[in-house]
């Protein structure tokens, strides 16, 4: 390494062992665009003296050839390594560095200025102790750095260095510095942020960052490396009840059963009382097993295998707790989310929630409201929209073990992933339990499903009849139950444009709105089904994750998804109703098939193409397979 200390080549172990003894510090650079975040990095990497001899040299080539400085070193190019941040001057994807000093070890993520990459930023602020939140002196407090101040308050973190950058080119000013320090106090007083420390400095001339200097001889507060050198971030979770979420059920032979993943909160030793959440069975510490042997103790931060006196069931995502302080379970929260995705947030659609080792579907209720993040205005919402903070409640498919977000990252924090396409689309923090996940249980009913439909002498099913307007969903559907009724049959029709007519009449068509159209009616034949119905509905349906979630309402067996496939120019061509005339002029927007989208789906256990048969035929084709799979029995 250049300049590396003389420790490293007379003392290794030494070295070695005061490095193992030093503190870490973890924290982020953020802010809007070009403010100088990676150049803030790549100086400290510099100044640290934790360059390689070869990395120097190339950094000097590289700064010539692609760097923005001219001859002189272009600090970013150490921390921009993709091909495409190098070519535009901008940070892309979050980069977490490494160096230490004499006093401290630090990880370092380099977050993106750009909106886009907000979620980039959420990543890498949410294990962070300490958030740098640059400012470029001329330009002065902007939307992404409110915006970035607010996420930096919502993920927990207390401490924030206000970073004035660029004061070389404003000439020093005091004044200029004094006004944004002002500014910003002004704005995130209603942040709650433990301290916040002002230092002017630049970056690219390294003002301020290692050593004072004589251009700000106004300033007599401590340097960037002094401040993070000895910053006193109190880690409370140590003395807090012990949490640890179960990674793995480490089982390698019959003699040997443990539970391992990292401790989130607390300490545990042998002996000690423990929890298994959310099944609430105890046991007792037998041991606490690591690679190099057992310990006498763990604490918060320790990842372990933890064996327990008796054999009780515990599955990954399960949470072990302190028996007298066990953590809260609950299935329905209210939130804070964080969306990251250009699709919009659809209320009463179902996503995968993770939290921990623990996934769990979640369905998300409309936004109680939106946070304006100029103002910390509360904004009224229906959805959100990439980048968008709202405070939402959260229905689960099962109970969880949970800590409030404000006491635990690790057991309050959460992302939000489409099931369709396995992204990631929110982040969210648990604010509490809703109330009535506690009060409400279901009630029991000495009548069944299988009682009501023995006396009705049918298997209760759902027939999901799904296409575009105009493919004939309701008209085979019509004719089938006339078939079944004359069959002596219990029957009913869920018909998308009757029911809007009633339950469904407050919503419109925006995707938002179909979702909810759509688990309405998902609930609604439910419980058709569970009074021994075969439930006939006929919706368009056009997403798939909503038809999965009326699935997955049901027992096996009780769904039957039917695709009526009508292409579309035979749809419009029909066009009974003349919506697609409409619809092609603008007169309705949102309309399935023209500006909004059909998702036809992959496997229906019945296809029908009505091209090639009527509508009487298709009913005959349905009615032998309800006879085939034994529900007419």
């Amino acid at each position: 390494m250049a300049h590396q200390s003389d420790m490293i080549a007379d003392d290794i172990l030494g070295y070695l062992k005061s490095h193992e003894t030093k503190s870490l510090l973890r924290f982020i650079t953020c802010g809007s665009v070009d403010d100088g975040k990676s150049t803030l990095i790549g100086r400290l990497l510099y100044e640290s003296k934790m360059i390689f001899e070869d990395q120097l040299a190339a950094l000097e080539a590289d700064s010539k050839r692609l760097g923005t400085q001219g001859q002189d070193i272009d600090f970013a190019l150490l921390v921009d390594g993709l091909a495409a941040e190098r070519e535009q001057g901008i940070t892309i994807d979050v980069a977490y560095r490494f160096f230490s000093t004499d006093k401290r070890k630090f990880i370092v993520a380099d977050t993106p200025g750009h909106e886009q990459y907000t979620r980039n930023m959420a990543t890498g602020a949410s294990t962070a102790d300490v958030a740098i939140l640059m400012i470029d002196a001329r330009k002065g407090i902007l939307t992404q750095t409110r915006r970035h101040s607010f996420i930096v308050s919502l993920l927990g973190i207390k401490h924030v260095v206000l970073a004035v950058n660029k004061l070389d080119m404003v000439d020093y000013d005091r004044a200029v510095y004094d006004q944004i320090v002002e500014d910003y106090r002004e704005f995130s007083a209603p942040l709650n942020l433990e301290s916040i420390t002002p230092i002017p400095m630049s970056a690219l001339k390294g003002d301020n960052i290692v050593d004072k200097s004589g251009k700000t001889p106004w300033y007599n507060g401590p340097t960037l490396m002094a401040y993070l050198e000895t910053v006193d971030v109190v880690d409370t979770l140590e003395s807090a009840a012990f949490r640890m979420p179960v990674q793995w059920v480490n089982r390698p032979d019959l003699d040997f059963r443990g539970f391992s993943g990292m401790i989130a909160a607390g300490s545990i030793k042998p002996g000690d009382k423990v929890k298994a959440l959310p099944s609430t069975k105890e046991s007792t510490v037998k041991s606490i097993v690591t690679m190099t042997g057992d310990l006498p103790n763990a604490v918060a931060g320790q990842s372990v295998t933890i064996t327990l006196t008796d054999e009780i069931d515990i599955s990954r995502g399960d949470v072990l707790c302190e028996a007298d302080s066990p953590a809260p379970v609950a299935d329905q929260f209210q939130a804070t989310i964080l969306w990251m995705n250009e699709a919009e947030m659809l209320p009463g659609r179902t996503y995968l929630m993770k939290t921990g080792a623990t996934t769990a579907q979640a369905t998300v209720a409309a936004p109680k409201h939106a946070i304006d993040v100029n103002t910390m205005e509360h904004l009224a919402s229906k959805t959100l929209s990439l980048n968008e903070i709202g405070v939402c409640n959260l229905n689960l498919d099962r109970n969880i073990a949970f800590d409030p977000y404000a006491e635990n990252r690790d057991m309050g924090g959460f992302i939000l992933i489409d099931r369709i396409s396995n992204e990631t689309v929110g982040v969210g923090m648990i604010d509490f339990a809703l109330r009535r996940a506690s009060n409400i249980h279901m009630q029991a009913l000495e009548i069944d499903k299988g009682a009501r439909a023995e006396l009705k002498g049918q298997k209760p099913v759902m027939l999901w009849f799904t296409g575009l307007s105009g493919s004939g969903k309701s008209t085979i559907a019509n004719a089938l139950e006339q078939k079944l009724h004359a069959l002596g049959r219990h029957t009913y029709i869920l018909d998308g444009d009757n029911v809007r007519h009633g339950l469904n009449k407050d919503l419109g068509f925006t995707d938002a709105d179909r979702v909810e159209n759509i688990r309405r009616v998902s609930e609604v034949g439910k419980l058709m089904v569970d009074a021994g119905m075969i439930t006939l509905v006929s919706f368009i349906s056009p997403f798939r994750s909503e038809r999965r979630m009326a699935r997955q309402m049901l027992e096996e067996g009780e769904f039957v998804e039917v695709h009526v496939d009508t292409p579309l120019e035979v749809a419009e061509e029909r066009d009974v109703k003349g919506l697609y005339k409409k619809a092609r002029k603008g007169e309705i927007k949102n309309f399935t098939g023209i500006d909004s989208p059909y998702e036809p789906p992959k496997t229906p256990e019945i296809r029908i193409a009505t091209t090639d048969m009527s509508p009487d035929e298709a009913a005959d084709q349905l009615l032998a397979f309800l006879r085939e799979k034994g529900y007419l029995a």
